[in-house]
Order: structure tokens, then C-alpha cells, then sequence
């Protein structure tokens, strides 16, 4: 099938609920990745942070095909040593005290387990998230987030969730009340803006978490897993939650989401009360040993930390360059530009230059390119951005002006 005929089956067979560009990808090596015609891109997007060991890695690769040979599936149910072997390997890099997981199969799975988990545990219902969140768009999760473009159309959601303006503890303890379970919160909110709470507030959420006796949770399914330059987000600030929310990159590319927690929060849930039927199948179970291993052994949290304060350094050198550009933001490898502006033709003509970026909201650019990305593919990313901000620059220049 040619480009063409690809798209138009898709878009025939497929629900039509996501956001597409004009792109049929079908290889990927490291940072990059080619289209059906052989074009050749530079990935800045991870596949929105799930490829975060880059494409094709040849120890995922080596794992999977050498585990679908001996075994694809098995219930959790039965016992398995793959799933044990990743278990380990899991936990022995987590924060200290979360050393119990249920595994499944996304994000938005990892986040509706500890929603259901911190009711159980807590017997209480209400759960207090931020205003410009986002935790997934299953029921629960969906009650979690924020934006109501995702929210209405589903209405009524899940009752007792409340939301509370951002990096605000005041509002926080206000809102806080006898029925609250949890505080659910990312520690950089990704899809809301790249955007990094200030010094001191992370701290202060856990120790008025501890203050109040609700539980802590933290999104960190795209802050996770090195991405911002230390294995998990909330070690900058040296906060360990009571629960996490894992998924995206754990698994080198396959489906996966993770809930770890203490384990007596953990042990709340008995025999029935939740599960799924590929919770820690082993074929995903040896992608994810192979992944910790690469991401361990190849001191990619490190190289996160390096590369992303070079990269950032040179889009805030861009932002003094071009007005239409507000600010440059983020972590790592977790990296937003704000721009005066709507995104979207920036985006495109990106992709037509052969670079992948996201958006992250309206007006941001965000960047979560793999952690095995060269310095050189970023100064060519960087080269792209320049030459297409200069010419929006100028078309805005000639006609509407900038904010």
C-alpha cells in the first residue's frame, strides 16, 4: 500500500479521536525514525515518551523475540518467574518504602488503580487533584484531569474529586477536608504546559500531606524512568509519595502501566477487589527487565541531565532571539517553549523540515526527545526550530503583530 491508500484505510477503519499528522511511519532506530517513502525524521516526540530508550533498541528487541519463543501469556493467576525477575528489578530502583506493584497496561490504568487503591485504604472517597492536570481519559482518571474539553462530553464523571488551583499549598490545605483519601498531583504537569512547580512546594505538599493523614500520589507516568534527569521526578525535591503512577517507557515500547506503593497501602486491596488479564504478562515483563537494565547500565537519568540543560540553555538563546517566543521551561529531557501564539503551524512545518515535536496545550512546544538522542540531532532539531520561528516571526511581523 502506498502512502495514501495507508492513510485513507486508517482513517476508514480506525475511531477517529486522535490528532493526525500527514505521516505513515514505519522504522525507527534510536532518535530516529522514516515514513512509508523513506523520508527520514528526527524524533523529539518519544511517541509521547513511551520510545524513551529510542527505536528499535537491540536489547528490547533481543528480550522480546527470545521470550515469545518460550512464553507470550500467562494470567497472574498462576505464578511466573519473568514477572518476579521484573518485580525485582522494578523495585530495586524506586523510591525507598515503594516496593509493592500492581502492573497493567497504561497510565491511565496505573492512575484508576490508585484512585480505587487510596479509597480502599483510606475508607474515604475524595480525592484533590490541580487544575491543569492530566491523568488519563478512562472514567477515573478522567475525573482527575483537569480540562473540560476532555471532561464534558463524558459528564457525570466520578463524584468526589476536587480540584484546586496549582503549586498552591494554601489552597491545598483548604481544601483538604475529613473525607479526603488522597492529594493526586504530577511533579511537573507534562500535557498542561511543561510546567515546573516552584522550590519548596513539593516539600511542603508532603509534609501537609503527612500533617492532614491523606495519602500522597504522584503521576510520574511521563516524568519517570530518567526523563527529567534523575530516575523518578520527585527526587529532585527528594519527596517519596505514598503512591506512584508509572507506565509509558518501562517496558523498552510495549504496553505497560505500573501502581507502586508502600506496602501496607498496597496489601489493602484483597483477592478480586482489582485486576486485569495481562497484569505482568511476560513478554511485556522481559521488554521491561531489558528496559531497566539499558536505562541503568547506559546511566541514561545522567545523560537526561546533560543533554537537557544543553538543549534548554539553547531554546532560552532562541527565546532571546525571536519575541514571538514567551518562555523556556522544564526538566531533563522534558522540555517546553511557550510561544504568543498557537503551536500548530510550527508543529507542521517542523514535521516538513523532519522533526517531530508535540504540543503540550495551545501555545507550547514540547520537546521529549529519547535519552539516547546524539548532541548533534539536538543542534540539528535546534537548527529546524530557528529557521521556522524566523519565518513566523517575519509573517507575523508583516501582518498581525505579537502579544
Amino acid at each position: 500500500m502506498n502512502e495514501k491508500e495507508i492513510i485513507d484505510a486508517e482513517n476508514r477503519l480506525m475511531a477517529n479521536v486522535f490528532a493526525k499528522k500527514p505521516v505513515v511511519l514505519t522504522k525507527g532506530k534510536g532518535a530516529l525514525v522514516w515514513d512509508v517513502n523513506g523520508k527520514e525524521y528526527l524524533d523529539c516526540t518519544s511517541s509521547y515518551g513511551v520510545a524513551l530508550l529510542g527505536h528499535a533498541h537491540p536489547k528490547i528487541a533481543e528480550a522480546v523475540c527470545r521470550q515469545a519463543e518460550k512464553l507470550i501469556s500467562c494470567h497472574a493467576g498462576f505464578y511466573n518467574d519473568v514477572r518476579v525477575e521484573f518485580l525485582q528489578k522494578l523495585t530495586s530502583i524506586t523510591p525507598k518504602g515503594l516496593d509493592k506493584a500492581f502492573l497493567s497496561n497504561s497510565g491511565a490504568e496505573s492512575v484508576e488503580c490508585a484512585i480505587k487503591l487510596a479509597r480502599k485504604f483510606m475508607g474515604k472517597p475524595e480525592i484533590i487533584a490541580v487544575m491543569g492536570g492530566f491523568h488519563g481519559k478512562t472514567m477515573g482518571a478522567l475525573s482527575a484531569t483537569w480540562d473540560k474539553k476532555y471532561r464534558e462530553p463524558f459528564l457525570p464523571l466520578v463524584p468526589e474529586f476536587k480540584h484546586v488551583p496549582p503549586d498552591n499549598l494554601e489552597k491545598m490545605r483548604e481544601a483538604i477536608s475529613e473525607k479526603t483519601a488522597a492529594v493526586l498531583v504530577e511533579p511537573v504537569r507534562g500535557e498542561g504546559g511543561v510546567r515546573v512547580p516552584p522550590d519548596g512546594f513539593h516539600k511542603g505538599l508532603r509534609e501537609l500531606c503527612d500533617e492532614k493523614g491523606v495519602l500522597l500520589i504522584y503521576d510520574e507516568v511521563q516524568t519517570s524512568f530518567g526523563r527529567t534527569g534523575k530516575l523518578f521526578c520527585c527526587e529532585h525535591w527528594g519527596v517519596v509519595p505514598d503512591v506512584m503512577c508509572l507506565a509509558k517507557p518501562f517496558a523498552g515500547g510495549l504496553p505497560i502501566g505500573i501502581t507502586v506503593a508502600k506496602e501496607n497501602i498496597m496489601s489493602s486491596l484483597k483477592v478480586g477487589e482489582h485486576s486485569t488479564t495481562f497484569s505482568g504478562s511476560p513478554l511485556v515483563c522481559a521488554a521491561g527487565c531489558a528496559a531497566i537494565d539499558v536505562l541503568v547500565e547506559e546511566k541514561l537519568a545522567e545523560r537526561a541531565a546533560v543533554l537537557g540543560k544543553y538543549f534548554k540553555d539553547q531554546l532560552t538563546q532562541l527565546q532571546a532571539k525571536y519575541r514571538v517566543v514567551k518562555e523556556v521551561r522544564g526538566l531533563g529531557l522534558m522540555l517546553g517553549m511557550e510561544l504568543r501564539y498557537d503551536v500548530l503551524n510550527v508543529i507542521l512545518k517542523a514535521l516538513d523540515n523532519g522533526v517531530l515535536v508535540l504540543d503540550a496545550g495551545r501555545t507550547v512546544l514540547r520537546f521529549l526527545p529519547p535519552l539516547v538522542i546524539e548532541k548533534v540531532q539536538i543542534d540539528r532539531a535546534l537548527s529546524v526550530l530557528d529557521k521556522v520561528l524566523e519565518e513566523e516571526e517575519n509573517t507575523r511581523s508583516s501582518g498581525a503583530s505579537v502579544n
